[in-house]
Protein backbone atom coordinates (compact mmCIF):
# COMPACT_ATOMS: atom_id res chain seq x y z
CA UNK A 1 0.00 0.00 0.00
CA UNK A 2 2.74 2.20 1.02
CA UNK A 3 4.50 1.69 -2.08
CA UNK A 4 1.08 1.98 -4.02
CA UNK A 5 0.85 5.71 -2.55
CA UNK A 6 4.65 6.89 -3.35
CA UNK A 7 4.43 5.53 -6.84
CA UNK A 8 0.98 7.25 -7.31
CA UNK A 9 2.86 10.85 -5.35
CA UNK A 10 5.72 10.27 -7.46
CA UNK A 11 3.67 10.17 -11.39
CA UNK A 12 0.03 11.77 -10.39
CA UNK A 13 0.36 13.90 -13.19
CA UNK A 14 0.24 10.89 -15.55
CA UNK A 15 -1.28 7.41 -15.93
CA UNK A 16 -0.65 5.25 -13.46
CA UNK A 17 -0.44 1.32 -14.48
CA UNK A 18 -0.41 -1.12 -12.32
CA UNK A 19 -0.89 -4.62 -12.47
CA UNK A 20 -3.09 -7.26 -9.71
CA UNK A 21 -3.27 -11.04 -11.07
CA UNK A 22 -3.89 -11.10 -14.27
CA UNK A 23 -7.05 -13.07 -15.30
CA UNK A 24 -5.79 -16.15 -16.92
CA UNK A 25 -9.32 -17.53 -18.36
CA UNK A 26 -8.48 -17.74 -22.19
CA UNK A 27 -12.25 -16.88 -22.95
CA UNK A 28 -11.90 -13.64 -20.84
CA UNK A 29 -8.65 -12.09 -21.68
CA UNK A 30 -7.79 -9.06 -19.89
CA UNK A 31 -5.54 -6.02 -19.96
CA UNK A 32 -3.49 -4.72 -17.00
CA UNK A 33 -5.57 -2.33 -14.91
CA UNK A 34 -4.73 1.17 -15.71
CA UNK A 35 -5.60 4.16 -13.71
CA UNK A 36 -5.80 7.14 -15.80
CA UNK A 37 -6.20 11.09 -14.72
CA UNK A 38 -8.24 13.43 -17.01
CA UNK A 39 -6.17 16.66 -17.04
CA UNK A 40 -8.22 19.42 -17.80
CA UNK A 41 -6.28 22.81 -19.05
CA UNK A 42 -8.38 25.06 -16.68
CA UNK A 43 -7.79 22.81 -13.61
CA UNK A 44 -4.43 23.32 -12.34
CA UNK A 45 -1.93 19.94 -10.86
CA UNK A 46 -2.24 20.90 -7.55
CA UNK A 47 -6.69 20.83 -7.75
CA UNK A 48 -6.36 17.48 -9.73
CA UNK A 49 -3.83 16.28 -6.86
CA UNK A 50 -6.22 17.60 -4.06
CA UNK A 51 -9.34 15.73 -6.26
CA UNK A 52 -7.75 12.72 -6.72
CA UNK A 53 -6.63 12.19 -2.77
CA UNK A 54 -10.22 13.06 -1.79
CA UNK A 55 -11.78 10.84 -4.04
CA UNK A 56 -9.10 7.83 -2.90
CA UNK A 57 -8.74 7.33 -6.53
CA UNK A 58 -5.91 4.79 -6.21
CA UNK A 59 -7.46 2.43 -3.72
CA UNK A 60 -11.07 2.33 -5.84
CA UNK A 61 -8.85 1.20 -8.61
CA UNK A 62 -7.72 -2.01 -6.82
CA UNK A 63 -11.14 -2.61 -5.53
CA UNK A 64 -12.99 -1.95 -9.02
CA UNK A 65 -10.55 -4.37 -10.48
CA UNK A 66 -11.30 -7.19 -8.38
CA UNK A 67 -14.72 -6.95 -9.22
CA UNK A 68 -14.42 -6.62 -13.12
CA UNK A 69 -12.04 -9.35 -12.99
CA UNK A 70 -13.84 -11.89 -11.35
CA UNK A 71 -17.41 -10.96 -13.59
CA UNK A 72 -14.65 -10.96 -16.53
CA UNK A 73 -12.80 -14.70 -14.92
CA UNK A 74 -16.58 -16.21 -13.88
CA UNK A 75 -19.23 -14.90 -15.81
CA UNK A 76 -17.77 -14.69 -19.00
CA UNK A 77 -17.62 -10.42 -19.07
CA UNK A 78 -16.28 -9.33 -22.35
CA UNK A 79 -16.24 -5.51 -23.29
CA UNK A 80 -14.09 -2.46 -22.04
CA UNK A 81 -15.17 -0.42 -18.62
CA UNK A 82 -14.42 3.43 -17.62
CA UNK A 83 -15.03 4.83 -14.22
CA UNK A 84 -14.78 8.45 -13.10
CA UNK A 85 -15.15 10.77 -10.38
CA UNK A 86 -15.48 14.40 -10.58
CA UNK A 87 -14.15 14.49 -13.99
CA UNK A 88 -11.45 12.25 -13.10
CA UNK A 89 -11.09 8.70 -15.05
CA UNK A 90 -10.17 6.25 -11.99
CA UNK A 91 -10.28 3.12 -13.52
CA UNK A 92 -10.62 2.12 -17.54
CA UNK A 93 -9.89 -1.54 -18.62
CA UNK A 94 -10.42 -3.46 -21.63
CA UNK A 95 -11.44 -7.55 -20.78
CA UNK A 96 -12.17 -10.59 -23.77
CA UNK A 97 -11.91 -10.44 -27.57
CA UNK A 98 -12.78 -8.25 -30.18
CA UNK A 99 -13.21 -11.16 -32.33
CA UNK A 100 -13.69 -13.77 -30.25
CA UNK A 101 -13.22 -16.74 -32.84
CA UNK A 102 -9.65 -15.18 -34.03
CA UNK A 103 -9.15 -14.19 -30.67
CA UNK A 104 -8.41 -10.65 -31.01
CA UNK A 105 -8.06 -8.86 -27.94
CA UNK A 106 -10.33 -5.48 -26.88
CA UNK A 107 -8.42 -2.58 -25.68
CA UNK A 108 -9.53 1.04 -24.77
CA UNK A 109 -9.56 2.20 -28.19
CA UNK A 110 -12.53 -0.57 -29.08
CA UNK A 111 -15.55 0.58 -30.88
CA UNK A 112 -18.58 -0.99 -30.23
CA UNK A 113 -22.29 -0.36 -30.93
CA UNK A 114 -24.12 1.58 -28.14
CA UNK A 115 -27.28 0.00 -29.12
CA UNK A 116 -30.25 2.26 -27.22
CA UNK A 117 -27.64 4.25 -25.22
CA UNK A 118 -27.81 5.73 -28.27
CA UNK A 119 -31.17 7.49 -27.79
CA UNK A 120 -29.16 9.60 -25.25
CA UNK A 121 -27.18 11.43 -28.21
CA UNK A 122 -30.38 11.26 -30.59
CA UNK A 123 -32.68 13.36 -27.92
CA UNK A 124 -29.70 15.52 -27.77
CA UNK A 125 -30.15 16.49 -31.32
CA UNK A 126 -33.92 17.36 -30.82
CA UNK A 127 -33.36 19.35 -28.14
CA UNK A 128 -30.46 21.10 -30.07
CA UNK A 129 -32.68 21.80 -32.56
CA UNK A 130 -35.18 22.86 -29.97
CA UNK A 131 -32.89 25.48 -28.40
CA UNK A 132 -32.08 26.93 -32.10
CA UNK A 133 -35.38 27.64 -32.40
CA UNK A 134 -35.81 25.06 -35.77
CA UNK A 135 -38.44 22.77 -33.86
CA UNK A 136 -41.03 22.86 -30.53
CA UNK A 137 -41.36 19.93 -28.90
CA UNK A 138 -45.23 20.83 -28.90
CA UNK A 139 -45.32 20.43 -32.69
CA UNK A 140 -46.74 17.49 -34.35
CA UNK A 141 -45.56 14.78 -36.23
CA UNK A 142 -47.49 15.44 -39.32
CA UNK A 143 -45.96 19.06 -39.40
CA UNK A 144 -42.41 17.17 -40.37
CA UNK A 145 -43.81 13.94 -41.38
CA UNK A 146 -47.10 14.53 -43.50
CA UNK A 147 -47.81 10.80 -44.14
CA UNK A 148 -47.30 9.63 -40.91
CA UNK A 149 -51.23 8.27 -39.96
CA UNK A 150 -51.28 8.74 -36.05
CA UNK A 151 -52.74 12.24 -34.94
CA UNK A 152 -52.45 13.99 -31.50
CA UNK A 153 -48.50 12.69 -30.92
CA UNK A 154 -46.23 15.27 -30.80
CA UNK A 155 -41.94 15.85 -30.84
CA UNK A 156 -42.15 15.36 -26.98
CA UNK A 157 -43.91 12.33 -26.77
CA UNK A 158 -41.82 10.79 -28.81
CA UNK A 159 -38.96 11.72 -26.39
CA UNK A 160 -40.48 10.73 -23.41
CA UNK A 161 -41.93 7.21 -25.16
CA UNK A 162 -45.19 8.63 -24.52
CA UNK A 163 -46.67 8.22 -27.96
CA UNK A 164 -48.61 5.43 -27.63
CA UNK A 165 -46.71 3.59 -30.63
CA UNK A 166 -46.62 -0.24 -31.18
CA UNK A 167 -43.00 -1.48 -31.63
CA UNK A 168 -41.75 -1.56 -35.55
CA UNK A 169 -39.81 -4.17 -35.03
CA UNK A 170 -42.68 -6.45 -34.32
CA UNK A 171 -44.71 -4.57 -36.71
CA UNK A 172 -42.60 -4.76 -39.97
CA UNK A 173 -41.16 -7.70 -39.66
CA UNK A 174 -43.56 -9.77 -41.45
CA UNK A 175 -43.41 -7.34 -44.43
CA UNK A 176 -39.64 -7.66 -44.75
CA UNK A 177 -39.44 -11.01 -46.45
CA UNK A 178 -35.37 -11.39 -46.68
CA UNK A 179 -32.67 -9.96 -44.09
CA UNK A 180 -32.15 -6.26 -44.38
CA UNK A 181 -34.73 -5.87 -47.30
CA UNK A 182 -37.52 -4.30 -48.15
CA UNK A 183 -38.65 -4.36 -51.65
CA UNK A 184 -35.12 -4.54 -52.80
CA UNK A 185 -33.84 -1.69 -50.45
CA UNK A 186 -32.46 -1.78 -47.25
CA UNK A 187 -34.79 -1.64 -44.52
CA UNK A 188 -34.65 1.62 -42.78
CA UNK A 189 -35.89 4.01 -40.58
CA UNK A 190 -37.65 5.90 -44.18
CA UNK A 191 -38.79 1.98 -45.09
CA UNK A 192 -40.28 1.61 -41.16
CA UNK A 193 -42.29 4.73 -41.77
CA UNK A 194 -43.75 3.66 -44.96
CA UNK A 195 -45.24 0.26 -43.68
CA UNK A 196 -46.50 2.32 -40.42
CA UNK A 197 -48.06 4.29 -42.90
CA UNK A 198 -49.41 1.89 -45.01
CA UNK A 199 -50.15 -0.95 -42.86
CA UNK A 200 -51.63 1.65 -39.70
CA UNK A 201 -50.69 -1.12 -36.79
CA UNK A 202 -53.31 -0.24 -33.63
CA UNK A 203 -51.39 1.83 -31.31
CA UNK A 204 -50.64 0.60 -27.95
CA UNK A 205 -52.62 3.19 -26.18
CA UNK A 206 -53.69 6.51 -26.89
CA UNK A 207 -51.00 9.08 -27.09
CA UNK A 208 -49.77 10.75 -24.00
CA UNK A 209 -52.19 8.46 -21.55
CA UNK A 210 -48.61 6.26 -20.23
CA UNK A 211 -45.14 5.70 -20.44
CA UNK A 212 -44.63 2.91 -22.63
CA UNK A 213 -40.81 2.50 -23.96
CA UNK A 214 -41.09 1.95 -27.90
CA UNK A 215 -38.11 2.14 -30.11
CA UNK A 216 -40.13 3.39 -32.74
CA UNK A 217 -40.23 6.87 -31.11
CA UNK A 218 -36.30 6.94 -31.33
CA UNK A 219 -36.26 5.74 -35.13
CA UNK A 220 -38.82 8.68 -35.79
CA UNK A 221 -36.86 11.00 -34.87
CA UNK A 222 -33.88 10.98 -37.21
CA UNK A 223 -36.21 11.67 -40.05
CA UNK A 224 -37.52 14.51 -38.17
CA UNK A 225 -34.27 15.71 -37.79
CA UNK A 226 -33.11 15.13 -41.89
CA UNK A 227 -36.54 17.15 -42.70
CA UNK A 228 -35.45 20.00 -40.75
CA UNK A 229 -32.05 20.27 -41.39
CA UNK A 230 -31.73 18.77 -44.85
CA UNK A 231 -28.85 16.56 -44.37
CA UNK A 232 -28.63 12.89 -43.25
CA UNK A 233 -28.92 11.79 -39.20
CA UNK A 234 -25.31 10.92 -39.86
CA UNK A 235 -24.16 13.86 -41.02
CA UNK A 236 -25.99 15.93 -38.48
CA UNK A 237 -24.67 13.69 -35.96
CA UNK A 238 -21.70 14.23 -36.93
CA UNK A 239 -20.88 17.63 -37.78
CA UNK A 240 -22.93 18.97 -34.47
CA UNK A 241 -22.51 16.34 -31.64
CA UNK A 242 -19.49 14.19 -32.76
CA UNK A 243 -17.27 17.31 -33.46
CA UNK A 244 -18.15 19.73 -31.46
CA UNK A 245 -17.41 17.11 -28.47
CA UNK A 246 -14.05 16.10 -29.93
CA UNK A 247 -16.08 12.63 -30.26
CA UNK A 248 -13.40 11.35 -33.38
CA UNK A 249 -13.99 7.47 -32.95
CA UNK A 250 -18.30 8.08 -33.20
CA UNK A 251 -20.29 7.56 -35.90
CA UNK A 252 -23.85 6.55 -36.77
CA UNK A 253 -24.35 2.68 -38.49
CA UNK A 254 -23.52 2.67 -42.12
CA UNK A 255 -23.89 -1.77 -43.23
CA UNK A 256 -21.11 -1.14 -46.17
CA UNK A 257 -18.50 0.95 -43.84
CA UNK A 258 -19.11 0.20 -40.57
CA UNK A 259 -16.13 -2.81 -40.73
CA UNK A 260 -13.90 -0.15 -42.35
CA UNK A 261 -13.55 2.06 -39.38
CA UNK A 262 -10.49 1.25 -37.35
CA UNK A 263 -11.05 -0.86 -33.61
CA UNK A 264 -14.64 -1.58 -34.67
CA UNK A 265 -15.71 -4.87 -32.63
CA UNK A 266 -18.24 -7.69 -33.74
CA UNK A 267 -21.26 -8.43 -31.55
CA UNK A 268 -21.43 -12.03 -30.08
CA UNK A 269 -24.40 -13.65 -28.67
CA UNK A 270 -23.97 -15.53 -24.74
CA UNK A 271 -21.94 -18.64 -26.75
CA UNK A 272 -19.82 -16.70 -28.20
CA UNK A 273 -20.94 -16.95 -32.05
CA UNK A 274 -20.81 -13.98 -33.96
CA UNK A 275 -24.73 -12.43 -33.97
CA UNK A 276 -26.43 -12.52 -37.80
CA UNK A 277 -27.41 -9.45 -39.80
CA UNK A 278 -31.16 -8.90 -38.85
CA UNK A 279 -33.65 -6.98 -40.71
CA UNK A 280 -34.00 -3.85 -38.56
CA UNK A 281 -29.95 -3.10 -38.27
CA UNK A 282 -30.31 -0.24 -40.13
CA UNK A 283 -32.46 1.38 -38.24
CA UNK A 284 -30.96 4.31 -36.49
CA UNK A 285 -31.66 6.56 -33.65
CA UNK A 286 -33.26 4.04 -31.30
CA UNK A 287 -29.23 2.78 -31.83
CA UNK A 288 -27.03 2.30 -34.00
CA UNK A 289 -24.26 4.61 -33.10
CA UNK A 290 -21.15 3.06 -32.42
CA UNK A 291 -18.37 5.18 -30.13
CA UNK A 292 -15.73 4.01 -27.50
CA UNK A 293 -15.66 4.55 -23.85
CA UNK A 294 -13.41 7.57 -24.25
CA UNK A 295 -15.96 9.02 -26.61
CA UNK A 296 -18.77 8.20 -24.19
CA UNK A 297 -16.65 9.96 -21.21
CA UNK A 298 -16.39 13.19 -23.80
CA UNK A 299 -20.37 13.16 -23.91
CA UNK A 300 -20.44 12.47 -20.13
CA UNK A 301 -17.95 15.70 -19.18
CA UNK A 302 -20.28 17.64 -21.97
CA UNK A 303 -23.31 17.23 -19.59
CA UNK A 304 -21.20 19.36 -17.11
CA UNK A 305 -21.15 22.51 -18.93
CA UNK A 306 -22.46 24.55 -21.48
CA UNK A 307 -20.39 23.47 -24.67
CA UNK A 308 -23.40 21.37 -26.44
CA UNK A 309 -26.52 22.13 -24.51
CA UNK A 310 -27.94 24.86 -22.26
CA UNK A 311 -28.31 23.79 -18.61
CA UNK A 312 -31.61 24.71 -18.62
CA UNK A 313 -31.95 22.17 -21.59
CA UNK A 314 -29.68 19.80 -19.51
CA UNK A 315 -32.00 20.41 -16.56
CA UNK A 316 -35.27 19.28 -18.74
CA UNK A 317 -33.63 16.38 -20.15
CA UNK A 318 -33.05 14.76 -16.48
CA UNK A 319 -36.52 15.85 -15.45
CA UNK A 320 -39.06 12.92 -15.32
CA UNK A 321 -42.02 12.53 -17.36
CA UNK A 322 -43.92 9.33 -16.62
CA UNK A 323 -45.00 10.62 -13.35
CA UNK A 324 -48.39 8.14 -13.35
CA UNK A 325 -46.14 5.99 -12.63
CA UNK A 326 -45.39 5.99 -8.57
CA UNK A 327 -41.72 5.18 -7.42
CA UNK A 328 -38.53 6.25 -7.66
CA UNK A 329 -38.32 5.92 -11.73
CA UNK A 330 -38.63 7.74 -14.39
CA UNK A 331 -37.76 8.70 -17.76
CA UNK A 332 -36.83 12.29 -19.11
CA UNK A 333 -35.48 13.57 -23.02
CA UNK A 334 -33.57 10.11 -23.77
CA UNK A 335 -32.62 9.14 -20.42
CA UNK A 336 -33.81 7.06 -17.45
CA UNK A 337 -33.31 8.12 -14.36
CA UNK A 338 -33.37 6.74 -10.24
CA UNK A 339 -34.38 9.57 -7.60
CA UNK A 340 -35.07 8.49 -4.58
CA UNK A 341 -35.50 12.18 -3.62
CA UNK A 342 -32.41 12.18 -1.48
CA UNK A 343 -30.23 13.82 -3.49
CA UNK A 344 -28.60 10.89 -4.91
CA UNK A 345 -30.11 10.99 -8.51
CA UNK A 346 -28.92 8.83 -11.11
CA UNK A 347 -29.63 9.59 -14.64
CA UNK A 348 -28.83 6.59 -16.83
CA UNK A 349 -29.34 4.64 -19.82
CA UNK A 350 -28.81 0.59 -20.82
CA UNK A 351 -28.92 -0.96 -24.44
CA UNK A 352 -28.98 -4.20 -26.20
CA UNK A 353 -28.71 -4.98 -29.21
CA UNK A 354 -27.65 -8.32 -30.87
CA UNK A 355 -24.69 -9.14 -28.72
CA UNK A 356 -24.35 -5.42 -27.87
CA UNK A 357 -24.44 -4.58 -24.39
CA UNK A 358 -24.19 -0.73 -22.87
CA UNK A 359 -24.42 1.10 -19.59
CA UNK A 360 -23.71 4.51 -19.02
CA UNK A 361 -24.22 5.91 -15.82
CA UNK A 362 -24.16 9.06 -14.39
CA UNK A 363 -24.49 9.61 -10.70
CA UNK A 364 -25.47 13.98 -10.45
CA UNK A 365 -24.57 14.41 -7.08
CA UNK A 366 -20.67 13.64 -6.85
CA UNK A 367 -20.22 13.49 -10.96
CA UNK A 368 -19.85 10.01 -10.82
CA UNK A 369 -19.84 8.03 -14.11
CA UNK A 370 -20.39 4.28 -15.11
CA UNK A 371 -19.55 3.58 -18.78
CA UNK A 372 -19.68 -0.87 -19.90
CA UNK A 373 -19.46 -1.91 -23.64
CA UNK A 374 -19.49 -5.36 -24.50
CA UNK A 375 -19.83 -6.88 -27.54
CA UNK A 376 -20.68 -10.51 -26.25
CA UNK A 377 -24.39 -10.40 -24.85
CA UNK A 378 -24.23 -10.92 -20.85
CA UNK A 379 -26.60 -9.25 -18.47
CA UNK A 380 -23.60 -8.80 -16.04
CA UNK A 381 -23.22 -5.45 -17.85
CA UNK A 382 -25.74 -3.95 -16.02
CA UNK A 383 -25.37 -5.49 -12.52
CA UNK A 384 -23.57 -2.82 -11.17
CA UNK A 385 -24.43 -3.17 -6.90
CA UNK A 386 -20.94 -4.05 -6.33
CA UNK A 387 -19.42 -1.14 -8.15
CA UNK A 388 -21.63 1.61 -6.55
CA UNK A 389 -20.47 1.25 -2.94
CA UNK A 390 -16.49 0.82 -4.01
CA UNK A 391 -17.34 4.95 -5.17
CA UNK A 392 -18.90 5.86 -1.98
CA UNK A 393 -22.43 5.71 -2.43
CA UNK A 394 -25.73 4.24 -0.97
CA UNK A 395 -26.58 1.20 -2.87
CA UNK A 396 -29.96 1.80 -2.27
CA UNK A 397 -31.54 2.07 -5.81
CA UNK A 398 -28.57 0.88 -7.72
CA UNK A 399 -29.98 -1.62 -9.51
CA UNK A 400 -30.69 -0.62 -13.09
CA UNK A 401 -31.91 -3.70 -14.83
CA UNK A 402 -31.18 -4.80 -18.05
CA UNK A 403 -32.01 -4.66 -21.85
CA UNK A 404 -32.66 -1.60 -23.74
Amino acid sequence: MKLLLNIFKVTIFSALVFCIHSCTDTTAKSTSPVLFLTTKPTVNKDSISKILKEINAVEKAKLLDVVFTDEAKTKGFNGVVLIAQRGQVIYKKAFGYAKIKTKDSLHINSVFQLSSSSKTLTAAAIMLLVEQGKLKLTDSIQQYLPQFPYHKINIKMLLTHRSGLSNYVYDCEPYCEKPNLYNGCVFNNKSMLEILTIKKPPLYCLPNKKFEYCNTNYALLPLIIEKVTGMSFADYMKKNIFDPLGMNDTWVHNAKTDSLHKNVTIGHNGSGTVEKTVFADDVVGDKGIYSTVDDMFKWDQALYSEKLLKKETIDQSFTGYSNEHKGKRNYGYGWRMIDNGNGNKIVYHNGWWHGYNSEFLRRLNDQTTIIILSNKDNRMAYQIKDVLPILNSTAEGADVGGGD
